[in-house]
């Protein structure tokens, strides 16, 4: 490989011209002939026995050529920007400029390059830092849980239903005379007042009793997600079949012993108090890491390739889907669900793509000026759990991984600390929350 020539020609772009020389194209040449002899046949020979001088005179001198000159792009591409020392961020855009036999091939290589970030006055960011005051209310809308656990389910036969109640109910919707899909379900259960249905069905059920038969009269919401349906006027025929509530039981040391570790309700809610105390704390560290993040993102102004955004959101629907996987269902149902399509659900990840990428580049160039160095111990300390998980040793780990990126992903914690350490804390800088 010779590197002919490496100019940048844009922002984030570098074109380079390689020169790969005749010994090297017929080196790659005669690999793609023995590649394919096995399966060239012609009249009068033996299928695999077609010498490469016959195969060139019978389909033409560059038949073998497209085969060698892409076993070489890589490698000579690779080469080229190893020795001009770029990063790239996306698969360079490649175009053969001249093949000759005896003079060998050039190629132009349009790389488009990690983007240099310029970053200042890092140091001091002022973010707040607000602990939320626990009141007895907070504690009392924790205390409501172990009764919720606790409940009893207590039948009812003789009343009609009410809200709160839970029912189980047969339906069928229609459009006018027709019924529709997705509009019939038998023993469902229902808790009134749940917001579960339509609005306005829940209520219409209210004061039959069980074994009744009627109808439920609602209007399909404009904005719902089943566009075929949003703003139709719709009857769900019904039948009563049960109906039950939940009987809570009193809140005192007997529930308390039975259900906790603890002995008395006193020690339970101090407990509860101690837990949210401490919540409170967490959280007001974590809104103040995030405002002094955002504070990152906004400084960032240097020209990123498009590309990189790209590349975040194809990460975060990949995600997604997996998730969507593990509960079993598939991104096409969401989408059914929703009312979008991949496009429209590229765009909704967006920002949160841009923020991301901007953040992770500013804190690299962060942990850059820094000068910050990871020493062996850092390293390994990251690699053995994952080690002891898979019952193998850490040096075995690395030859899995891509250690330069998990290298990186420990400076950038690093810059995350150090950009901590040194924010201010002032509580008259609004919060994300207060922006929301």
């Amino acid at each position: 490989m010779s590197l002919k020539s490496s100019t940048k020609t844009d922002v984030n772009t570098t074109e380079l011209i390689i020169e790969i020389n005749p010994t090297i194209f017929e080196n790659a040449v005669e690999a793609a002939y023995q590649k394919q002899k096995k399966n060239i046949s012609l009249p009068g020979f033996r299928k695999g026995k077609v010498s490469r001088k016959m195969a060139e005179k019978q389909y033409g001198e560059g038949v073998f050529y497209e085969d060698a000159v892409n076993s070489l792009i890589g490698p000579e591409i690779d080469a080229a920007v190893t020795e001009n020392k770029i990063q790239l961020v996306d698969r360079p855009q490649v175009e053969v400029l001249s093949l000759d036999k005896e003079k060998g091939v050039e190629i132009k290589a349009v790389c488009i390059t990690k983007p240099e970030i310029e970053i200042s006055d890092y140091k001091g960011i002022k973010a707040a830092k607000i602990v939320k005051d626990i009141t007895d209310e907070d504690v009392d809308d924790q205390l409501k849980s172990i009764r919720q656990r606790n409940a009893r389910i207590v039948s009812v036969d003789d009343r009609a239903a009410q809200l709160n109640d839970e029912v189980i109910l047969d339906f069928e919707g229609f459009f006018g005379d027709e019924p529709f899909e997705g509009g019939k379900g038998e023993d469902h259960p229902l808790k009134l007042g749940s917001g579960q249905f339509i609005p306005g069905f829940e209520e219409q059920i209210v004061g039959h009793n069980i074994g009744d038969e009627f109808d439920v009269n609602v209007k399909f919401p404009e904005e719902y997600q089943m566009e075929e349906y949003a703003g139709k006027d719709a009857t769900f025929k019904c039948k009563l079949k049960s109906i039950s509530y939940e009987e809570l039981p009193e809140l005192d040391d007997e529930l308390v012993k039975d259900a906790t570790e603890f002995d008395t309700l006193e020690e339970y809610k101090a407990d509860i108090r101690k837990k949210l105390e401490e919540n409170a704390v967490k959280q007001a560290d974590l809104e103040f890491e995030n405002s002094i993040m955002t504070s990152i993102i906004e400084k960032v102004d240097s020209p990123i390739p498009n590309c990189m955004y790209e590349k975040r959101i194809d990460a975060l629907v990949h995600n997604f889907e997996q998730t969507l996987s593990e509960q079993g269902m598939s991104i096409d149902v969401y989408f059914q669900y929703t009312g979008m399509d991949m496009d429209s659900f590229r765009e909704t990840n967006r920002e949160r793509a841009v923020n991301e990428v901007k953040l992770r580049l500013a804190l690299e160039k962060i942990a850059e000026l820094e000068k910050f160095e990871l020493s062996e111990d850092e390293i390994n300390a990251g690699l053995e759990d994952v080690a002891a998980a898979n019952k193998t040793t850490v040096e075995i780990i690395k030859r899995y991984i891509p250690m330069d990126d998990y290298k990186t992903d420990l400076l950038v914690h690093k810059a995350i600390d150090f950009v901590k350490e040194n924010a201010v804390v002032d509580n008259t800088v609004a919060t994300s929350t207060d922006a929301e």
